[in-house]
């Protein structure tokens, strides 16, 4: 399969002053036109995408694979979060800057969301990294627009107003990135966005019930806190904490095992903490060493996760008051790879703990990673965080078309900012340019990734229906 990195342009060079970098944007943008970035047609396919989600299905749990499909049917924006490899293989078909960054791999609206950093505060970042790699910083944009077309789609909205949110978010990653391409690099390191000031400027496009919504929101989020994830997901049994068994969705490692194997898995665990100790700063791997471990489950997260690998970890401090709740999730070889050069570090856990390091403004204090053996005798990859931190998340689905469009723009303005950490800014600042060129060709892009959207479910839909596909609904 061709890949994108075949027509990318040699950068090179030994890059010292603004101007250099500034140099080399200009000079991409004579060997890529941004007008180019906005072809695509289902003649660039070289793939079957229900083929490709067979293909994932063998490195998956297989109980949990009928779950992911039925999920991913669901509608054509449930579709698109689940076809991150799809997408992959389609953008190496596509014109490449070589304006390498770190990329999330999956930058999709339903990817960005609040979360507590370690000051308190909730602020809103890019959320999931499960497929983070470098990469040219042109694929993040395409998918987060796509899925803005995708999304205005679901939500019932015209063409016209598709094409302003696409070129509104389009505008908002240019304008920043040429914001964090004349700051200094602390300043660019030290922006954040937190979740009420997001809230303020998308409630001023909302009406009453939108409004009243979002309160609502924000109020539940500080209220997701590892207390509540421990009523939720716990209970007592003889006088210690356990996981409540909820099949298929959350699953104890005895109940998923038989009692003997269960234990041996829940060894297992207890024995990998070294290592995952040993990734945390030593201050947290003191904090970490106040908790004992308790229990283990199964937990079924997401959409396009459902079928790796994903389990909770119970921990009690001082008593079972003190609860924590760790989310040790499998981390697979990210679906860039088969497209872009393979991660530099040992491990996928690690690849997604440093890129989510990168990329963040703040990340959780217990991210890390570690290596387990499972029952199976198989060594797996897992990169472990807090399960909820006064998580907050942004439904999609119901916003209507200001909010969606102004959500949009922060979404983008943030992936601005996290491209800016760990690629050539100012670079992509001069490639971008300052007019609406680029703009233009997200738009076009986002309208015909769009239509490839709306056939690949369809096509899913049909290999459901005549059996070629299984799939569980309403889960």
């Amino acid at each position: 399969m061709p890949t994108s990195a075949d027509n990318a342009p040699n950068l090179g060079g030994n890059l010292v002053t603004v101007e250099d970098h500034v140099a080399v944007g200009k000079a991409v943008r004579k060997a890529v036109p941004r007008s180019s970035l906005g072809h695509w047609s289902q003649a660039q396919r070289t793939h079957d995408p229900v083929t490709l989600l067979e293909q994932q299905a063998e490195t998956r749990v297989p109980d949990l694979v009928p779950i992911r499909h039925g999920r991913m049917s669901v509608s054509a924006f449930a579709n698109f979060r689940g076809a991150a490899l799809m997408m992959a293989a389609d953008l190496a078909t596509t014109p490449n800057t070589g304006l390498t960054v770190q990329l999330c791999g999956d930058a999709h609206l339903s990817n960005f969301g609040g979360f507590a950093s370690p000051e308190r505060k909730l602020v809103f970042d890019l959320n999931d990294f499960d497929e983070t790699l470098p990469g040219p910083f042109e694929w993040d944009v395409k998918r987060l627009v796509a899925s803005i077309d995708v999304a205005g789609r679901s939500n019932g909205l015209e063409e016209e107003t598709r094409r302003d949110m696409v070129l509104g978010a389009a505008r908002s990653y240019r304008e920043a990135m040429a914001q964090f391409a004349a700051m200094r690099d602390l300043e660019v390191w030290y922006s954040s966005l937190d979740v009420e000031a997001v809230l303020g400027t998308m409630q001023a496009q909302a009406d009453a019930a939108q409004r009243k919504r979002a309160k609502k929101g924000l109020a539940k989020a500080h209220g997701k806190d590892q207390l509540r994830a421990a009523a939720k997901l716990t209970e007592l049994v003889d006088g210690h904490l356990r996981f409540i068994d909820n099949p298929p969705l959350l699953v104890s490692a005895g109940k998923l095992f038989g009692a003997e194997a269960g234990a041996n898995l829940e060894d297992a665990v207890r024995g990998s903490l070294d290592s995952y100790r040993e990734s945390l700063n030593a201050d947290r791997r003191h904090l970490l060493g106040r908790y004992r471990f308790m229990d283990l489950a199964r937990k079924v997260v997401g959409v396009g996760s459902v079928g790796t690998r994903a389990w909770v970890a119970l921990f009690v401090g001082r008593d079972d008051d003190d609860p924590l709740v760790l989310q040790v999730k499998e981390a697979q070889r990210s679906v860039l790879e088969e497209f872009l050069p393979a991660s530099v570090y040992a491990t996928h856990g690690q690849r997604v703990v440093e890129g989510q390091r990168l990329m963040q403004a703040s990340s959780d204090i217990l991210l890390g990673w570690q290596q387990t053996d499972g029952i199976d005798g198989v060594r797996r990859d897992y990169f472990m965080r807090q399960l909820w931190d006064w998580k907050a998340s942004v439904e999609v689905e119901l916003l209507e078309a200001p909010m969606l469009a102004r959500y949009g723009e922060l979404c983008a303005w943030t992936l601005a900012r996290a491209h800016a950490r760990s690629g050539d800014r100012v670079a992509i600042a001069a490639y971008l340019g300052t007019g609406g060129s680029f703009d233009k060709a997200m738009a076009a892009f986002a309208g015909a990734y769009a239509d490839q959207n709306d056939r690949d479910h369809a096509a899913l839909v049909a290999a459901i229906a005549d059996g070629r596909l299984q799939a569980q609904m309403g889960i």
